[in-house]
């Protein structure tokens, strides 16, 4: 018998309690797209190395900000995708953020000029002036600093609302967000960001802190509630995002 050599196409969801029923929705789209998913734990994470990782971010969830952190914090988890989720208390599947990728500040100047060019994003800065945008309250220079040396030239953005103003007038290549900005988040940014014709398509990633309290996890799960839908997204809808991914 042939050896069957196709990728496993395994998805985990974290952030959810196993046994608990709040992953039942979220099962069965993966299902009908094709995927394997199972409730896991991120001390299983480095020796499963699943094809990504759907994780639950709401008030409901298991620490899934803290997850979020262990995953982008260590480097045997933390090239592995990660797509975010608001589920209800009762798992209907209100919001998804399909943001590029994650990077912690402080930064690691290296391994973020790896993963840009992983991702290919910077091919064409030999050849064309690319802007690459970080938004910021702090500006962020040591990151500044990182993507001129791959090419870019740096626009700073301090706020959200200057960030699309910016948006506005100029398209940028790239954006890199602080998780939580003096008046929106990373994720409203990234939605606004979208019905401005220069930057609907424009990468995003998105910069979090090393190290969350309790307190600081909480109000980024109360930020990003306003942001879900009171119907739950379609079956075709969610794994939409998955495709674009891909």
């Amino acid at each position: 018998m042939a050896e069957n050599t196709e990728p496993r196409r395994e998805l985990w969801i974290l952030g959810v309690e196993e046994g608990g029923g709040r992953e039942e929705i979220l099962s069965s789209y993966l299902e009908a797209g094709g995927y394997i998913s199972r409730v896991e734990r991120y001390d299983n994470l480095e020796s499963g190395r699943p094809l990504g990782i759907v994780l639950d971010i709401s008030p409901f969830s298991e620490d899934g900000w803290g997850e979020l952190l262990k995953i982008k914090n260590s480097p045997a988890t933390r090239d592995i995708p990660v797509l975010t989720v608001f589920l209800s208390e009762k798992g209907k599947i209100g919001g998804v953020f399909p943001v590029a990728g994650f990077f912690t500040i402080p930064l690691d100047e290296q391994y973020f000029q790896n993963r840009l060019a992983v991702y290919g994003l910077t091919a064409e800065t030999e050849t064309w002036d690319l802007q690459a945008m970080v938004v910021s309250r702090s500006g962020e220079e040591k990151l500044a600093k990182a993507i001129e040396s791959v090419g870019f030239e740096v626009v700073k953005g301090y706020t959200g609302k200057e960030a699309l103003a910016l948006a506005s007038i100029h398209p940028v290549y790239l954006v890199f967000c602080s998780q939580m900005l003096p008046d929106m988040s990373a994720f409203e940014l990234q939605e606004r960001l979208r019905l401005v014709p220069y930057s609907s398509n424009t990468p995003m990633f998105v910069l979090l802190k090393d190290a969350m309290r309790d307190g600081e996890k909480e109000a980024l799960s109360r930020e990003i509630a306003h942001l879900v839908r009171k119907k739950q997204l379609s079956c075709e809808e969610f794994l939409g995002h998955l495709r674009r991914r891909e």
